[in-house]
């Protein structure tokens, strides 16, 4: 097992890392001293791992509550019924909830736990590789609006985050490529070396190689944790961390949640930043053929569905919560392991960027 500690005081806590974790009842129990334990989780998910958490917390009061699958559950209507199943049984402010699943149910269940008596604890237990290297770490929680994604929610860390790498095993061959996105994204835009890292051990990756991922997910956490400890709240470095999410939960949005995965919508949004980066004048040919080199090899898109105009990007983009003054602002790259958050371009060249980007399937990736 590998620790990697996100240092933010006495809000401190552990992401471990490792093999068989669910199968630690000390390290289960151990991650909260609540008396009351609530496990939030979905219907793919609970046969085939919720059963550990109860055998681990057996001696509690527990209580499992789950949820439908997908990502039109992350909504307003499933945040009150965690509220409801919450309030029915007396669950009380030293409770502990337990997110079981991916991003959804880790955004979801992280924002009930922000919420509920103004703010109780919870654990993060990642089931999806995408979640084990981005959503679960953090303490971004949050759900969708249909004008736009993760535009509601809260800060809020969690106390722990346990990250068992063999649920990965059982993980759909496109979920799983859709994390791959997010690993992607820290090597573009503050490790240049764990993205030559990258390039030559893709194949492991895809190939699920217990070595390669045990190291791709441990390097991309120190990534993160790194950039929270040093801006929480997204009041400056931590905007990097969206590189192609502009674009890609544009695409999200237009698209309808859930259509394209979020990793594939991220995928191609990176492509359109690195094209952008591109006409800017900061990356030379050679790194954009890179950059989607690499997206492509990960079993991603690389160019955004060929449906949505130029316009309807723009809407979109219009509410981005990096936006400033009302200007839109982008992660783009001056250099391959080099970032910037910017509202300095042409709005021509964003233009040219979202008409030529089109072209890609309508569905995401089959």
């Amino acid at each position: 097992m590998n620790t990697v500690q996100v240092g933010l005081g006495e809000r401190s806590y552990p992401i471990h890392i490792g093999a068989g974790l669910l199968d630690d009842r000390r390290l289960l129990t151990e991650s909260t001293a609540a008396s009351q334990i609530v496990l939030i989780t979905n219907d793919v998910i609970a046969p085939l791992h919720a059963g550990k958490l109860e055998d681990a917390f057996h001696e509690r009061e527990y209580h499992s509550l789950v949820l439908p699958d997908g990502e039109d559950q992350k909504c307003f209507e499933s945040l009150e019924r965690i509220m409801a199943f919450m309030l029915e049984r007396r669950i009380e402010r030293g409770a502990c909830i337990v997110a079981l699943g991916g991003g959804v149910i880790g955004d979801l269940a992280g924002f009930a736990a922000a919420c509920y008596q103004r703010g109780i604890d919870f654990v993060q237990v990642p089931t999806t590789l995408l979640a084990q290297v981005d959503s679960s770490v953090g303490g971004k929680t949050a759900i969708n609006h249909p004008l736009g994604k993760n535009m509601i929610g809260a800060f809020h860390q969690p106390i722990a985050v346990i990250a068992d790498t063999a649920v990965l095993e059982t993980l759909p061959e496109r979920e799983f490529s859709a994390g791959l996105a997010e690993v992607i994204k820290y090597g573009l835009i503050r490790d240049s070396l764990f993205l030559d890292w990258l390039e030559t051990h893709l194949a492991d990756l895809v190939a699920r190689d217990g070595e390669a991922l045990n190291h791709a997910i441990r390097r991309s956490c120190e990534n993160k944790a790194e950039v929270v400890a040093a801006d929480e709240r997204e009041g400056g470095v931590r905007a990097l961390l969206n590189l192609g999410h502009t674009f890609g939960h544009a695409i999200e949005t237009a698209r309808g949640y859930g259509d394209w995965l979020h990793g594939e919508a991220v995928g191609a949004g990176m492509c359109m930043a690195a094209a952008m980066s591109r006409r800017l004048g900061w990356l030379e040919a050679v790194d954009l053929e890179r950059v989607e080199a690499l997206v492509a090899a990960a079993g991603l898109p690389i160019r955004p569905p060929s449906d949505i105009t130029v316009e309807r990007y723009l809407e979109i983009m219009s509410r981005d919560k990096k936006n400033v003054g009302g200007q839109i602002r982008l992660v783009l790259l001056e250099a391959l392991g080099r970032a910037v958050v910017t509202r300095d371009f042409p709005s021509e060249t964003l233009r040219e960027t979202l008409s030529s980007a089109a072209g890609g399937p309508t569905s995401g990736p089959p």
